[in-house]
């Protein structure tokens, strides 16, 4: 998993859950099967917001909630967003259980609290830190590892910078 300390390729800050929703779709538009986005934050800051935001921008319409008592939910659209919540997984074996890096093989994997699956998740990914900065402020922190990951974080940027220049 990628460390604390690496750079962020892509840093941003939302005010409210609507732009945190909508940096997601912009994220979810840019997915491939296989992409894998790992996000990291503590309680409350806005991970499942996000991932709401990715799965419509996937292209579904279905509710996103946090998958903390079942562990993983999938949404149908374009191509399958699955949304891993390891939050309540303490033991490793647990998480490997779950084959994460198998079921992204056709779809979008999401993994909120990665940490918890250190080791067992893929190797090329996009990690986005969410920091609460205030009630309605957060700070995403976008950290690719891995070619494809990169990618994706330049594709992003670039399609942020557009719709940004876009409102004016």
């Amino acid at each position: 998993m990628t460390s604390d300390n690496e750079q962020p390729e892509l840093t941003l800050r939302t005010d409210g859950p609507e732009e945190t929703r909508s940096a997601g779709r912009v994220l979810g538009w840019l997915l491939q099967p296989g992409d894998v986005v790992l996000l990291q934050g503590d309680l409350g800051a806005g991970k499942t917001t996000f991932t709401q935001g990715i799965a419509r921008g996937a292209g579904t319409d279905e509710v996103v909630n946090s998958p903390t008592f079942i562990l993983l939910n999938e949404y149908h659209a374009r191509l399958t967003v699955y949304h891993a919540d390891l939050y309540r997984l303490d033991d490793p074996d647990e998480v490997a259980a779950l084959d994460l890096p198998g079921v992204s093989l056709d779809g979008a994997l999401v993994v909120e609290w990665p940490e918890r699956g250190a080791g067992l998740l893929p190797d090329d990914h996009l990690l986005v830190r969410l920091t609460y900065r205030s009630p309605e402020q957060r700070e995403l922190a976008f950290v690719p590892r891995g070619h494809r990951s990169r990618e994706l974080a330049a594709r992003l940027s670039s399609a942020l910078a557009a719709a940004a220049g876009g409102e004016g």
